[in-house]
């Protein structure tokens, strides 16, 4: 247990500093291409502080462990809008521009009703077996195409040029500090995950429980790190548009090529989980229009943090 814990911390500090140097360099891509950091954290920052669900689901698919596909990315969205959002909305008030209240977490919504209305096959067909299939796989890869199309026409729109006031960084400097940010998300990722497993499993911790938790967890530390950093620089559109980006990457990308490497069968313990991360974005989109308008605050944050600790008190007790 000495070296799992000891090569976890140390992937815990490589996480830390890979988002560092990830919202540095993807603030600096922004300025320097008029893009905003909205836009940025949709798509690039949200694409690499995914890297670690995409590599860990990959894997699981190949190797059939079916519930840890499914708990990896279910729990890491539900860890990113509760756990995440919740601790950098309580460092700092998360005010957001209009297109993230009115569409972008409406997206992040029907994602999961698709995923929801394509796993559970017993619903419209009596006794079916509950898979993601390929066919549906493809489906949602077709719709995350949709999404990155949304967001380029969003490049073009008047709020596309805005973007927070960052320091100018060289080509060569601002390529490093993205390739290494990305690098060192993904290396402390596996790191943390690895290595959590391994405790957890000596634990004697079911694999749908690890999934939910401890890999999601782990594979959600990007995020954390990213937003936490994003918040404390005063950048809540990269706080913000990383959590919803990673949400809808989670399902239309890695879900989706999940399951086009193999159909992946769905427990419907799992829509428990599911209908709690649609309440959750739910709430954050009613969180737009109360108290400060366009603006998650600071109670509102705390009530997701606490509502998620006491669920996964709960799971984590129930399991043991």
């Amino acid at each position: 247990m000495i070296l799992p814990s000891v090569l976890l911390v140390l992937g815990l500090l490589v996480l830390i500093f890979g988002a560092n140097y990830l919202v540095e360099g993807a603030s600096a891509l922004a300025k320097k291409f008029n893009v905003s950091d909205l836009a940025i954290g949709l798509t690039i920052v949200a694409f690499g502080t995914s890297a670690p669900e995409l590599v860990v689901n990959s894997i699981a698919s190949f190797q059939g462990h079916q519930d840890i596909v499914f708990g990896n990315v279910i729990g890491s969205n539900n860890f990113n809008l509760f756990i995440i959002l919740g601790i950098t909305g309580l460092i700092t008030p998360l005010a957001v521009q209009s297109s993230t209240a009115w569409k972008e977490i409406p997206i992040s919504l029907v994602a999961v009703i698709i995923l929801f209305m394509l796993v559970n096959d017993g619903i419209l067909t009596s006794g079916a077996e509950n898979i993601l299939e390929r066919w549906e796989g493809f489906i949602l890869l077709v719709c995350f195409l949709g999404f990155l199309f949304y967001v380029y026409k969003q490049l073009t729109s008047e709020e596309s040029l805005e973007t927070s006031p960052e320091k100018k960084l060289s080509n060569l400097k601002m390529s490093l500090f993205i390739a290494g940010g990305l690098a060192g998300l993904v290396i402390g990722g596996q790191l943390v995950v690895n290595n959590a497993i391994d405790i957890a499993e000596n634990l004697g911790i079911s694999e749908k429980i690890i999934g939910l938790t401890v890999i999601a967890a782990g594979t959600s530390l990007p995020e954390l790190a990213t937003s936490i950093v994003a918040a404390a620089k005063k950048n809540a559109d990269i706080a913000v548009g990383n959590i919803i980006g990673s949400n809808i990457f989670n399902i239309l990308l890695i879900l989706g090529t999940a399951s086009v490497i193999s159909p992946v069968s769905y427990t419907d313990s799992f829509n428990t989980d599911l209908y709690i991360l649609a309440g959750g974005t739910l709430f954050l989109m009613l969180a737009m229009f109360t108290g400060k308008r366009k603006m998650l605050d600071r109670w509102e944050a705390a009530v997701l943090l606490i509502f998620f600790l006491a669920y996964t008190i709960y799971l984590v007790a129930r399991e043991l």
